[in-house]
């Protein structure tokens, strides 16, 4: 018996990682595929993520910190490893000794760099082309590059990139007006090996911003990057389930509330079950309220009163639901009218966030499983 044992947990498909990477592959070609796995692989388990990636042909891999690269590194994983983001200078020994690719965009961030005594370790200038989050201003760029070349063999430019702030809004002017700018810094710089402007919405959606290389996120895992480039998602597979096992069972009469504030007051005889899982796991407090459902037994359920911390509860009307049954918060399941299927995508309509959000709000005490495939 395992203490950590619970009845809710996160079914990661790998396969359709490996799926989701090789379509984008086909549809990018023949620029190279990077895969980011930041934030533990957008909640699906960096490791085993970036081994699925790396398996159906990315060709590097992306993440946000330094101690993620070296989750990375520490599970024997050897590929190339950006870090999308100028990290604090006492990490420079760390990202030397790991052999990262650091971003950079300022004179101190390359000083904190060559005081460990590199040789020739590749870096990757990020350009401000309108963002206004991080990078070189674009008139600056130039002078930046050559300050690189100056700290050479310690350092060598390898990349030069970007990010579009309107991307999953595909007929927006500013992805233009961004990829202009970008076009006209590059004109001023030496030749580089790797250019990179292009996320999961432009990768799909816009041909002119995939150069050498695209940083593919959450397409990779089966979610779309907004509604504007679902259109184009149509192949892709969810690599993620949320599921759970019903922990108690009771009858409630007409007009009994329920969870804390009695908010939901029930206008029927009914039966409700209780989840064990809450938003310490990352079910938001506030999805009773703004339609949030479950399946059990393919049928969907209602969420009804507030979520708690460690526990849901959900109306089951007449159906014959029993301790121990499925649960199914984000995923497939098969009912009486055929399979039925609740999206992270329809979490994030209804909380009025993105689907990011959601997976990424999944927290380390739900486990993270593997799916068996068919032949077990």
């Amino acid at each position: 018996m395992r203490a950590n044992a619970r009845w809710a947990w996160a079914e990661v498909d790998y396969d359709a990682v490996r799926h989701n990477i090789a379509l984008l592959r086909e549809v990018v070609a023949p620029s190279a595929v990077w895969a980011v796995v930041k934030s533990d692989g957008y909640g699906h388990g960096a490791v085993g993520v970036a081994r699925a990636a790396i398996d159906a042909g990315a060709e590097g891999l992306c993440v946000a910190i330094v101690a993620e690269a070296i989750e990375l590194r520490h599970a024997g994983i050897d590929a190339p490893i950006l870090l999308l983001s100028e990290q604090p200078p006492e990490t420079a020994a760390h990202i030397v000794r790991h052999r990262l690719t650091p971003t950079v965009y300022t004179r101190e961030a390359l000083d904190a760099l060559v005081r460990e005594q590199p040789a020739g370790l590749p870096v990757h200038m990020m350009v401000d082309t309108g963002m206004q989050r991080v990078g070189v201003h674009r008139h600056a760029a130039g002078a930046l590059a050559a300050s690189i070349a100056e700290r050479a063999p310690a350092l060598r430019l390898a990349g030069v990139y970007t990010h579009l702030a309107v991307a999953d809004e595909p007929e927006h002017e500013y992805t233009t007006t961004q990829l202009e700018r970008f076009d006209d810094v590059l004109s001023h710089l030496p030749p580089v090996p790797l250019v990179h402007t292009a996320n999961s919405a432009a990768a799909l959606s816009r041909p002119d911003s995939r150069r050498s290389m695209v940083r593919v996120g959450i397409a990779m895992y089966g979610i779309t990057p907004g509604p504007g480039v679902a259109h184009l998602c149509d192949g892709l597979r969810p690599a993620l389930e949320l599921r759970a096992r019903v922990s108690f069972v009771k009858q409630v009469q007409t007009g009994s509330r329920v969870s804390y504030g009695l908010k939901h007051k029930f206008a029927r005889d009914t039966t409700v079950a209780t989840v064990p899982i809450g938003y310490a796991d990352g079910v938001p407090r506030r999805l009773w309220n703004t339609g949030g459902e479950v399946l059990i037994g393919g049928r969907r359920c209602p969420i009804v009163g507030v979520v708690t911390m460690d526990q849901l509860m959900v109306d089951c009307g007449d159906a014959d639901v029993r301790v121990g049954d499925d649960v199914v918060l984000i995923g497939q399941q098969d009912g009486p009218d055929g399979p039925q299927r609740i999206r992270a995508e329809d979490w994030a309509e209804r909380l009025g966030t993105i689907g990011y959000e959601i997976v990424c709000g999944i927290s380390e005490r739900v486990p993270r499983v593997p799916r068996r495939s068919i032949d077990g």
